[in-house]
């Protein structure tokens, strides 16, 4: 299962500023201002110097034409576009390659629950199981060794989604929580308690709960997002 990517623009990274700007030194000593489409810290992902790769865009609305895709950390590449997670997941979905999320005829995006929070699916319309079944997708770059983490900073947004999911859940629901991991150097997945130790917290509070927490693994190359499959999850 893969996502098609079209990052054909080299350069290494100068800096990562005001969260969604990035200025890049291409290879021809020009150094062009780019979108960064990830409002985490980017913590072990921005390192000046660092190898990158940039999409572009022919859109005449778009200010900054090229978008900061992916960055060499080792010998990996990270995935740094967040909604590049929900794409692939999307189409791990279509294409029946989520264990245990299989099956469901209708697979609706970014839909509001009770609370008024908004998740990124809701599936139903399975054949043997009537409840709906909501998924919040969260993408992941952050490592320590092979172990990969999320959060990269504190995240107040990420701990609502918790509660949400939570809620739902005791409603009678499904719940599911995925982190896709940008990047195919971890084999395991672990919330980064030193970041933010309430995130930890409220996560395993949630799996108690009967919250479903998955991992997948998806390897990044300058030409698509490719989904490996599942890794384990240490709470």
């Amino acid at each position: 299962m893969r996502v098609a990517l079209e990052a054909e623009l080299r350069g290494r990274l100068v800096r990562r500023y005001q969260r969604f700007f990035a200025d890049v030194a291409l290879d021809d000593g020009r150094v062009v201002t780019v979108h960064c489409p990830n409002p985490g810290s980017m913590l072990g992902c921005d390192a000046p110097g660092s190898e990158v790769r940039c999409s572009t865009s022919a859109s005449p609305a778009r200010k900054l034409p090229h978008t900061l895709e992916m960055v060499r950390v080792g010998g990996a590449w990270v995935g740094l576009h967040t909604t590049r997670a929900n794409a692939l997941f999307a189409a791990a979905l279509a294409a029946g390659a989520v264990p245990g999320f299989t099956g469901y005829a209708e697979v609706p995006r970014e839909v509001r629950a009770g609370d008024g929070s908004r998740l990124d699916f809701r599936l139903a319309g399975h054949p043997r199981d009537p409840r709906p079944a909501w998924v919040e997708v969260k993408s992941a770059t952050l490592a320590a060794g092979d172990l990969a983490r999320f959060p990269d900073c504190v995240t107040e947004r990420g701990r609502r989604h918790l509660g949400a999911l939570a809620a739902l859940r005791a409603a009678g629901d499904r719940a599911a929580l995925a982190f896709v991991i940008q990047r195919g150097d971890c084999t395991a997945f672990a919330p980064a308690d030193d970041l933010d130790p309430r995130y930890g917290e409220a996560l395993r509070a949630a799996a108690k709960a009967g919250v479903e927490v998955l991992a997948l693994r998806a390897r990044v190359t300058p030409e698509a997002l490719v989904l490996e499959g599942p890794v384990p999850v240490r709470l």
